[in-house]
């Protein structure tokens, strides 16, 4: 991934983000009427982002993540956050408490979209927020087509075994995180055709 690039994209993104309580944009905002963090899930067709079926990324633990990582899983949360987003970071330990309880079949990861510019600052925010789940930085393949479909932070999505994006897009902090993520799992588990899970009976 061209870092020039990545760094004119964030640089836009952070510009965009201002006031925005609920999440940071690349692009200008429409005047809203309520909060945006009030929305539990923003409906975006899963349409409007690429698959992820042929990729390799680097991970913030030095390591490679591939396609290959959602096989055995029937859905895998990707949460998609930046340093400069008060938003995102606000969210985390909600994140990294709501990764501890997911059953073996569901797992959730977070790609920093800055990350390489400065990653002891990403793994000193993740650290305080207890999230111990991978962390995605740089890559190739159609993991940069999504780095670069991605507007606004943070931004959540959901995909199959095969890389395939399923279900709803939650776009902007989450007033209920754990209902919301639950909600959304629901939802594409429930497009797959699998069994649903009660987040009410999980700890």
């Amino acid at each position: 991934m061209k870092k020039r690039k990545i760094t004119a994209l964030l640089l836009g993104m952070a510009f965009a983000c201002g006031v925005c309580a609920g999440g940071c944009g690349s692009q200008k905002e429409e005047p809203q009427e309520e909060p945006q963090a009030a929305r539990a899930v923003t409906e975006s067709p899963k349409s409007d982002f690429s698959n992820l079926n042929n990729f390799t990324a680097d991970t913030l633990g030095k390591g490679t993540f591939t396609q290959e990582n959602f096989a055995d899983k029937d859905v895998t949360v990707i949460n998609f956050w930046a340093l400069f987003c008060g938003p995102c970071i606000a969210e985390m330990p909600d994140i990294a408490a709501f990764e501890k309880t997911l059953p073996d079949n569901v797992q959730l990861i977070t790609v920093c979209l800055d990350g390489e510019e400065a990653p002891e600052e990403a793994k000193a925010i993740l650290e305080e927020a207890g999230f111990e789940g991978e962390t995605l930085l740089g890559g190739d393949g159609d993991y940069q087509k999504v780095f670069g479909e991605i507007q606004y932070t943070p931004t959540t999505v959901f995909v199959d075994a095969d890389g395939n994006m399923t279900g709803n897009t939650l776009i902007g902090g989450q007033a209920d995180l754990a209902q919301s993520y639950g909600d959304a799992i629901n939802g594409a588990l429930k497009s797959l055709g699998k069994e649903e899970i009660d987040f009410g009976n999980l700890s």
